[in-house]
């Protein structure tokens, strides 16, 4: 997603930097694309290329049809030219315009360093430089520019509750007499308040309807990744396993025979499972935080909607807003890259975030969702992102379903203590983050060590 929507950017401001009367688009004559760091030891088993080629194209992830996906990339490739931002046409050859620096972490003369380095260089028809920009992808689709403040440029709203750790949100709640959900929902309308009125609604009401789609799209993509069979692409030779799983658990239940009390963890395999194997055959996912993290929330709300007797649609609201806040606080605090801090940065974040949602959906207390969250983490902690091939499919998928696992076991011990716990979420955030700077690079998203190196020796 980072990438995609990088590329994006750089292709529709040269166009609007073009119509702005500069003439810069109509001199481009090509443009190069330098990878570094994770990007390029993963990239194409991240599919990395792909979303280059379709972001200069002037594609979003948000709004690519899914099913124009192939085609689009295919046209690109057998053509060897690309229609910037869908307006100027030049040639495009991979070989020397997408460029792989696998031995380069960092790009060269950049500002910033992070492990997910991207630049773009358009020229003339002579050879010079026109444009260079560089951005980095630092987790869950949200892009940084090289030497911009990290802001998107649009001014922000001012919230009513703001908040920077959980003691802050902890503090803000009680004081205000509000949930963790209440408080989000508070800020989350006062950010949205010139949109719902162009929308022709309340605030709360256009909150309420994204969070909807939002939980729409999770479910289209757990109904696709149950209904769809085969093996996954990349050259693993990985089969989708959801499908399979699920029929024998319908068969079992059409015959009667679940007496296992815990068979609902089965189903939170399944959903999870669905989800990243649509992840790693590039269909549409929501980053939650990340794509290589996506099915943990989506799989532990379905767990409540499914298996939790007095689950209704407020609960379901509640999970979602407090899963957010509870990202929000790893975002700012720590990092939800996994080429920064490894898999605890994505996995365990989204397990994190998805118990503290599931503690609120259950009506817990917001010390209980903190407790939760903290949990969560704790057992998280230092887990490394060693994905082989660099696919986003071995441990990744399996990896899902374990963290919505422990979340649903992360709530159930938050929601039977009453005691003050001693490990506080704010602690374990300033401690993921600080064993992610720990551990080494090649442990980070760059497939040179782990299960990446070692699967050939087992």
């Amino acid at each position: 997603m980072g990438p995609m929507r990088a590329a994006c950017r750089f292709a529709r401001d040269l166009a609007a930097l073009d119509s702005a009367a500069s003439g810069l688009l109509e001199k481009v004559a090509r443009v190069q694309v330098g990878l570094f760091g994770s990007l390029a030891l993963t990239g194409l088993g991240h599919a990395t290329d792909r979303a280059v080629l379709l972001g200069l194209a002037g594609n979003e992830p948000a709004t690519i049809d899914p099913a124009a996906i192939e085609r689009t990339v295919a046209a690109i490739r057998a053509a060897k030219q690309i229609s910037l931002a869908g307006v100027r046409t030049i040639p495009f050859d991979e070989s020397h315009d997408l460029l792989f620096e696998r031995a380069v972490m960092y790009p060269p003369g950049a500002k910033m360093q992070h492990p997910n380095g991207i630049r773009f260089t358009a020229f003339d028809c002579a050879g010079e430089r026109l444009e260079q920009r560089t951005f980095f992808s630092i987790g869950g689709g949200f892009i940084v520019e090289d030497g911009g403040d990290g802001s998107t440029g649009k001014p922000q709203a001012a919230i009513p509750f703001p908040f920077h750790s959980s003691h802050e949100l902890l503090t803000t709640a009680h004081v205000n007499e509000l949930t963790i959900s209440q408080l989000m929902l508070e800020n989350e309308c006062a950010l949205v308040h010139d949109a719902a009125a162009v929308a022709g609604q309340s605030p709360v009401e256009f909150v309420r309807a994204g969070i909807d789609r939002i939980w729409t799209v999770m479910q289209g993509c757990v109904e696709r990744g149950i209904a769809t069979e085969g093996i996954l692409p990349g050259g693993l030779g990985v089969h989708r396993r959801a499908h399979r799983l699920s029929e024998r658990l319908r068969q079992k239940e059409a015959e009667g025979k679940v007496t296992d009390p815990l068979s609902p963890l089965d189903w939170v395999t399944v959903y999870a499972m669905a989800v990243n194997e649509e992840n790693a055959a590039g269909g549409r996912v929501v980053t939650a935080p990340t794509n290589g993290a996506a099915g943990v929330i989506p799989s532990v709300a379905h767990y409540y909607m499914r298996f939790i007797p007095e689950a209704d649609h407020e609960g379901l609201l509640r999970f979602f807003l407090t899963s957010a806040a509870i990202g929000i606080l790893y975002k700012e605090n720590a990092s939800i890259s996994g080429a920064e801090v490894g898999c605890q940065g994505e996995v365990g974040v989204a397990c994190s975030m998805a118990a503290g949602g599931l503690a609120a959906a259950l009506g817990g207390t917001n010390g209980q969702v903190e407790h939760a969250a903290e949990i969560a983490m704790e057992h998280n902690l230092g887990m490394t992102c060693d994905p082989i091939g660099g696919l986003v499919q071995i441990p990744c998928i399996e990896r899902n379903a374990m963290g919505a696992a422990k979340a649903v076991q992360a709530t159930r011990i938050a929601l039977n203590e009453q005691e003050e716990h001693k490990v506080s979420l704010d602690q374990v955030i300033r401690t993921m983050y600080l064993t992610g700077l720990d551990m080494q690079s090649r442990y980070k998203e760059t497939s040179l060590a782990g299960l990446a190196l070692n699967i050939i020796e087992c």
